[in-house]
């Protein structure tokens, strides 16, 4: 079939080679087991080059997990945004965003998470894996204060988990080159994917209009 999800169909053996891996062992055989050094460079608290990788960063993607599935958010302010309390302790706050609470509902339900701290220029990044509780406590709530403004709350996260990941995909993909940075203009605005959603009757330039005036007066 060619129907939008044939791709997701399991493949069937092609002369009796096995074309899907299904458990635990075939893939360790494909794959054998990682190398000694990543597996040392996994800790269960921050050390201080962890701890430098966090204050540098201005954006992390938070993964969550929930009754519903799965879902992974940006989260971006200015360096350090995500505070460290302890060697295994972490504090995000909450921004104002779209109002969906997409991983808040999900860390009520499971409190797991993993974080991935990006730096722009840096190749390597950092990968956090915890559990994170919604704090209302004040005094956490006013560590997180920006632009005099308090956030609604703050994840606590305790890390269960850390090591950094080498630059590799960010060679790969040329993540930080200047030279294959995409022009905003050559892609699908927010009113243009709206009006693709909604109907053709559907204002783009207005939308556009009052998109950039609330990012300009929302973002804390």
């Amino acid at each position: 079939g060619h129907g939008p999800h044939h791709r997701l169909r399991p493949l069937r053996a092609i002369e009796g080679l096995m074309t899907t891996i299904t458990t635990l062992d075939e893939l360790l055989a494909l794959y054998g087991e990682s190398h000694e050094r990543s597996r040392r460079k996994e800790l269960p608290r921050l050390i201080a080059p962890y701890r430098a990788l966090i204050e540098a960063s201005p954006f992390v993607v938070l993964a969550s997990t929930g009754a519903d599935g799965m879902d992974c958010s940006p989260r971006g302010d200015a360096p350090g945004f995500v505070q460290i309390l302890d060697d295994q302790t972490l504090l995000l706050p909450d921004r104002p965003g779209n109002n969906r609470i997409d991983s808040l509902r999900n860390i009520v339900q499971n409190p797991q998470v993993a974080l991935l701290f990006l730096i722009p220029g840096v190749g390597e990044s950092l990968r956090v894996n915890g559990r994170a509780e919604i704090s209302l406590d004040p005094e956490l709530l006013e560590l997180g204060r920006a632009q005099g403004k308090l956030p609604r709350s703050v994840l606590r996260i305790h890390i269960d988990s850390c090591y950094f990941q080498c630059s590799k995909a960010a060679l790969r993909s040329g993540l930080w080159d200047a030279a294959r940075q995409v022009e905003r203009p050559s892609l699908p605005r927010a009113g243009d994917i709206f009006r693709c959603i909604l109907d053709d009757e559907f204002d783009v330039e207005a939308y556009e209009r009052d998109l950039q005036q609330r990012v300009r007066t929302s973002l804390y």
